[in-house]
C-alpha cells in the first residue's frame, strides 16, 4: 500500500517539477519580457511557476512522510486509525476501499487491481469511521455502510 503511495507521490511530483521548470523558463525569456506596464505575460508565468514550486515541495514533503509512515497492525477488534486500509460496502451495494493517511487525501491508487483511495483524518469519512471495528456500521451521505475489512 505505501509503496503504491509513495510511486503515485513521485511520478506527481516529477510531472510537477518539469511544469515548474517550463514555466520558470516562460516567466525569464526573452520574448515575454514586458514592453509596457498591460503585458503581463512574464509575471503571470511567475506567478505559476511560483505556485507549482510550492506544490513540488509539499509533494516532496508528502513523500518523505510516507516513506517513513509506520504502518500499525490491525487485529480483530482493533479501532480504525491512520494506516488503517478499510473496505466497506453502502446500502446499495457499492464496495469501496480507503486507506486513513497522513496527508495526500484525495490520491487514488491501484493495489492487486484495486482502486484504493487516500483519506486523511480531517475528511468527513474518516471522521464517520475513526474508531469503528470490523463489522461496524455507520452512515455516510445519508447511506448505511458495513466495515468489512480492517488491515
Amino acid at each position: 500500500m505505501r509503496e503504491a503511495i509513495v510511486e503515485k507521490i513521485r511520478q506527481e511530483a516529477a510531472t510537477l517539477a518539469e511544469a515548474a521548470r517550463s514555466a520558470h523558463a516562460a516567466a525569464t525569456h526573452e520574448e515575454n519580457k514586458a514592453r509596457s506596464k498591460y503585458e503581463t505575460l512574464a509575471l503571470e508565468a511567475s506567478y505559476i511557476a511560483q505556485g507549482q514550486a510550492n506544490r513540488a515541495q509539499e509533494l516532496r514533503d508528502a513523500l518523505r512522510r510516507y516513506e517513513l509512515l509506520e504502518l500499525l497492525p490491525f487485529a480483530e477488534g482493533s479501532p480504525i486509525e491512520v494506516t488503517a486500509l478499510v473496505t466497506y460496502e453502502d446500502s446499495a451495494g457499492l464496495r469501496r476501499v480507503v486507506f486513513l493517511g497522513p496527508e495526500q487525501g484525495g490520491l487514488r491508487v491501484q493495489v492487486d487491481g484495486t482502486e484504493v483511495v487516500v483519506i486523511t483524518g480531517s475528511s468527513p469519512l474518516a471522521q464517520a469511521l475513526l474508531g469503528q471495528t470490523l463489522d461496524d456500521e455507520f452512515t455516510f451521505r445519508g447511506k448505511e455502510c458495513h466495515i468489512t475489512g480492517v488491515m
